[in-house]
């Protein structure tokens, strides 16, 4: 059946396109505002299953992968900054302390859904204004949920972190992912029409 990725993020195309599957890309386009009192896990659970059956709706046949992530610190979900100053303003806000990032998965052919959540904890540097302010100008992370783009330089960032999941905190859990996928019936490790030898891009 063919695979669509419901997301606009491109961080999570160059994810998928790993596994080396031929898939298209539709943007679900939802409400991503919290509901009173939802806790920041079942946001990122919520709104990865919303993605996917969004996408699944309107593509009968279809394989769809949702993914979501929050951050979360001190109890209370963190977002995208948007800018220069927010962006700072977090990354001071997080010296020396931890940030527990839920990514969220939902692979469902419209019919049956499998969720899971993989969470990530970063235990960030301590750092003074100028080495924030030089990773800020070099990567421009405002569209990144906590002001850190770990597969980047935004591993500068961090004294530690944690996962079972190397990939859940850049945005697609893949493990977690092979393993729904799998239970589909969709084996990432054979072959399939259209696939290309997979090649990092820079």
């Amino acid at each position: 059946m063919p695979l669509i990725l419901a997301s606009s993020s491109p961080y999570r195309r160059a994810l998928l396109r790993r596994l080396n599957l031929p898939f298209s890309v539709r943007s679900p386009d939802i409400d991503e505002s919290p509901r009173p009192g939802e806790s920041p896990l079942d946001l990122s659970l919520r709104l990865a299953r919303e993605k996917a059956a969004a996408i699944a709706a309107r593509h009968p046949g279809a394989l769809v992968i949702g993914s979501d992530q929050v951050a979360v610190f001190q109890g209370e979900p963190i977002g995208k900054p948007g800018s220069f100053e927010a962006a700072r303003d977090q990354l001071r806000r997080f010296g020396g302390r931890d940030v527990l990032f839920h990514t969220a998965l939902c692979v469902t052919d419209g019919r049956r859904h499998l969720l899971e959540q993989v969470p990530t904890e970063c235990r960030f540097l301590a750092l003074d204004d100028a080495r924030i302010e030089h990773y800020l100008r070099v990567e421009q992370p405002f569209d990144t949920a906590g002001s850190a783009k770990a597969e980047q330089l935004g591993v500068a960032l961090m004294e530690r972190m944690r996962s079972d999941d190397p990939t859940a905190l850049i945005g697609l859990p893949l493990i977690a992912l092979c393993r729904m996928l799998r239970a589909f019936g969709l084996e990432p490790l054979a072959s399939h029409p259209e696939t290309q030898p997979y090649s990092p891009r820079s």
